[in-house]
């Protein structure tokens, strides 16, 4: 059986294969201040008046956060009312963006996660059948504890090769949906698989399964093994780590090779993802801002090679660079090494835990051309 199988098998209560429609119970669910409230108002118009698990229905408020509006700062208000009456779970402002905060948390190899936001397939990177849906279906998880799915078909991607230097999870992802196309894996499960997948450490791993929905995968899945363990343990979860691959036998749509050797920092262009190009490609561009954070790029990680480049140096008087960690404890630990320093020496500008920039509603928002 491939991963998908596997997990959806567990939470079934019965074998269930590809093409098959199952109901599985759901071991966390959450959502966020843009599509909380829509499931909530479709909880109360449903008649519920309480979550099946309250400890683990989380609503994040990170995307507006702190919130730039003031019918947003409504809708935080009906969330922790909501939370409150009910029991459940609030993720406030600046403890950070749902994805990072669960992965650090929450996500357990093996679970199900169900999330209002297309980037819960981040969980994957832990061996999570994690996935987004939209508010009706999140909110019928909420109340129920379980939802139905289709059982995806599996893309299996071979990843082989030492990384050159320079070259990180973002150029594998960036690289297989050039090749397979922005909707190349459309209700498909992606499993993730090799020697350099193997070697990959976790925030190399969540930016991969991140970007799994921007080629239209349902998941994006590794197995669970000493990485995910070493990661569980820094967490504080070791009691949570258990080992998970699939089947040696475990029937595929098709298989994709990837010599990790050959990759090269790789970018999206205008207007689609899979518009990609090599820097080599690119040339010279005239760049106004520069954003560092987002639930794909906003781990300790990150922060810390752009550390590495840019310590001595001071920022170009015409450009602009923001950083947004992923977490609180992302935060805390950049200001604890000394990441966050270098970065602000630099000339960056810091922001609270969360969203930020990303979502183009705030804290950096761009001016036309």
């Amino acid at each position: 059986m491939t991963l998908a199988e596997k997990i959806l098998s567990e939470h079934a209560g019965k074998e269930v294969r590809t093409g098959e429609i199952a109901v599985v119970s759901v071991d966390l669910t959450y959502t966020q201040d843009g599509t909380g409230p829509l499931a909530v108002r479709k909880i109360q118009e449903m008649g519920f008046k309480e979550v099946y698990r309250p400890t683990k229905t989380i609503f994040f408020l990170d995307h507006a956060a702190p919130s730039p509006r003031f019918e947003l700062s409504n809708d935080h208000v009906f969330l922790r009312d909501f939370a409150e009456r009910t029991g459940s779970q609030i993720s406030d402002v600046g403890y950070g963006i749902s994805h990072q905060v669960v992965a650090e948390s929450e996500v357990k190899p093996g679970d199900v996660v169900i999330g209002a936001d297309s980037h819960t397939c981040t969980g994957g990177a832990l061996g999570a059948f994690a996935t987004g849906v939209g508010s009706t279906d999140a909110a019928v998880a909420i109340v129920l504890g379980k939802i139905w799915l289709r059982v995806p078909e599996t893309i299996r991607v071979v990843v082989e090769g030492n990384l050159p230097v320079g070259v990180y999870g973002k150029d594998i992802i960036l690289h297989l949906i050039g090749k397979i196309g922005a909707a190349g894996a459309t209700y498909k499960a992606l499993e993730f698989t090799g020697g350099t997948i193997q070697h990959l450490e976790m925030s190399g791993r969540m930016t991969i399964a991140n970007m799994a929905v921007e080629a239209g995968a349902k998941v994006g899945l590794f197995p669970s093994d000493r990485m995910t363990q070493d990661w569980l343990n820094r967490m504080g979860r070791p009691q949570d780590f258990r080992k998970l691959s699939p089947d040696p036998d475990a029937i595929y749509e098709k298989t994709v090779m990837i010599n990790a050797k050959e990759l090269k920092p790789t970018i999206a262009c205008p207007h689609q993802v899979d518009n990609i190009k090599t820097v080599d490609e690119i040339g010279e561009v005239k760049v106004d801002q520069v954003y560092l954070g987002t639930s794909c790029n906003g781990r300790l990680e990150d922060f810390q090679i752009a550390a590495m480049i840019l310590k001595g140096k001071k920022i170009h008087p015409n450009t602009r660079m923001i950083v947004t960690p992923g977490s609180r404890r992302v935060y805390l630990e950049a200001l604890k090494d000394g990441t966050m320093e270098t970065l602000i020496e630099f000339g960056a500008l810091a922001m609270p835990a969360g969203c930020g920039a990303c979502v183009g509603l705030h804290e950096g928002v761009l001016g036309d051309g």
